[in-house]
């Protein structure tokens, strides 16, 4: 799933920690972005369609 391709569809910023859901519509997929700047981590994971906003509050929880 290419980034560059993909529509933002939800953005969050909390303490450091930028959080986008996203849809990459050539492939009907949905995936959440997480940027940790306290700890210069980046990190992106494909999510159920019935799982994006949790996914989306929760993206440490579905990384595990």
């Amino acid at each position: 799933m290419s980034p560059a391709t993909a529509r933002e569809l939800a953005a969050r910023d909390n303490d450091g920690v930028h959080v986008l859901l996203l849809w990459h519509p050539a492939e009907n997929a949905v995936s959440v972005s997480v940027e940790d700047a306290r700890f210069g981590e980046t990190f992106q994971i494909a999510v159920a369609p019935d799982r994006a906003l949790d996914a989306f509050y929760h993206p440490y929880a579905y990384a595990a």
